[in-house]
């Protein structure tokens, strides 16, 4: 890892920085044609509109994508509306409702970017978990051996070994320290060394952790399948630092080239970060389990949702909530809302919902304040569609106060669909 630093600096140094920010037109930038295409071609939702009269100057638009990436010789950073403590808050408690990142626990300096502000609330959170010493566990090994340990495979011994007593085939518990839980962190800890982080804290942290993670195992998990880990009372100490391992995981990205330009960091979609607090929030506030209040991705079998008889037009809502083999209440999430009223896209697409699933009416929740509900009463079909907002200005605390109103006006939707 400390090569891997030394590497990163040095290439930091000729590097130029885009400060950007989430849904806002930037000041003009120079670009070549390689880097425009490049910028295009690896931020999702990033838009460029050329400057007049300038042939090589653009103003950059980042849609929903914030955080940080190297392309080529560009650092681009794009910073969050809400801030950094308030998106590691909402992510992190939407992986497993950790809710203890706040600006105060952590000390975020306001230029610190995003991979930065994690590697410090890794390490704080890592400091903290492991106080104890790190977490051990019973691994299941198999091995040949010189000598009998744990049971023998007899199957195994006879069908490689052919009536030779040496080696055992035997298969054992090991009680060690190279389980999942350290192999998440030190796999963040890995990936987080790969990119640029500017903050000595952090770097210096990151090398501690390292250390203390030297004898686990490292393994590359796919960001699309992370691992889960369930918690006990052994482990419990460690869900902070689990939780955020994970949340790095999933959304940094591995070194690629596009086009022949390098590309590599950390980006996180405000949709999906939205989406799924939201569902975590008012599944926890509900108190249901997840087989009961699903995302759109945990529908599966006689619980998917089709518009048409012929079951060819697929729905796949976000928010759906089930008694038995009936769904009893549904919703839909969304990051941006341009008025208080909702869009008429959303709004179609909520009474699809509804009308696939015979039911009175839905909810469609924006991530927004100042804005009091809103209710449709559709013409004919005697549907009502309602427009909520939910505030993520200010602390979790004050969004799963919000979260617990939804949730009571959810309850009552229930209600009236039964």
């Amino acid at each position: 890892m400390v090569t891997t630093a030394r590497r990163t600096m040095n290439r930091a140094s000729a590097m130029r920085r885009l400060d950007l920010q989430e849904y806002q037109a930037s000041c003009p930038y120079d670009l070549t044609v390689k880097e425009r295409d490049a910028l295009v071609g690896v931020v999702r939702g990033l838009t460029l509109e050329h400057v007049e009269r300038e042939s090589s100057k653009y103003t950059i638009r980042p849609g929903s994508w914030v955080g940080a990436m190297e392309i080529g010789d560009l650092s681009v950073l794009i910073q969050p509306k809400i801030g950094i403590p308030q998106l590691l808050s909402l992510a992190s408690y939407a992986m497993g409702g950790f809710r203890s990142y706040e600006r105060n626990q952590f000390d975020f300096a306001e230029a610190d970017a995003l991979p930065d502000a994690l590697a410090i609330a890794l390490v704080v959170t890592a400091r903290r978990a492991f106080s104890r010493g790190l977490l051990h566990g019973y691994r299941t090994e198999e091995e040949a051996l010189q000598t009998v340990r744990g049971r023998i495979r007899f199957d195994e011994q006879i069908r490689r070994r052919f009536g030779i007593a040496l080696p055992i085939e035997v298969t054992y518990d090991e009680f060690t320290d190279d389980i999942l839980e350290n192999r998440l962190v030190k796999a963040a800890v890995v990936r987080l060394g790969e990119m640029r982080i500017r903050s000595h804290r952090a770097r210096s942290g990151l090398g501690w952790m390292v250390s203390m993670l030297e004898n686990v195992s490292h393994v590359e998990f796919d960001s699309q399948n992370v691992k889960d880990v369930e918690f006990n009372r052994l482990n419990e100490h460690y869900r902070g630092v689990v939780s955020l391992s994970r949340l790095i995981l999933r959304h940094s990205s591995f070194e690629s080239y596009r086009g022949g330009v390098r590309a590599s960091g950390f980006l996180m979609d405000m949709n999906q970060v939205f989406q799924e607090f939201v569902t975590q929030a008012l599944r926890e506030e509900l108190d249901l389990p997840e087989s009961e209040f699903c995302s759109d991705s945990q529908i599966k079998g006689n619980r998917r949702v089709f518009l048409d008889e012929d079951r060819r037009l697929r729905l796949r809502p976000d928010l759906t909530w089930w008694r038995g083999g009936r769904c009893v209440f549904v919703g839909d999430v969304k990051y941006k809302i341009d008025d208080g009223r909702g869009s008429h896209a959303d709004l179609y697409q909520l009474l699809a919902y509804a009308t696939a699933l015979d039911l009175p009416g839905g909810m469609l929740i924006y991530a927004k304040g100042e804005t009091d509900p809103v209710v449709h009463q559709m013409m004919h079909v005697g549907k009502q569609l309602e427009v909520a907002a939910l505030d993520l200005s200010g602390t979790l605390d004050d969004a799963l106060d919000d979260v617990a109103r939804l949730a009571h006006r959810v309850r009552e939707l229930r209600d009236e669909a039964q």
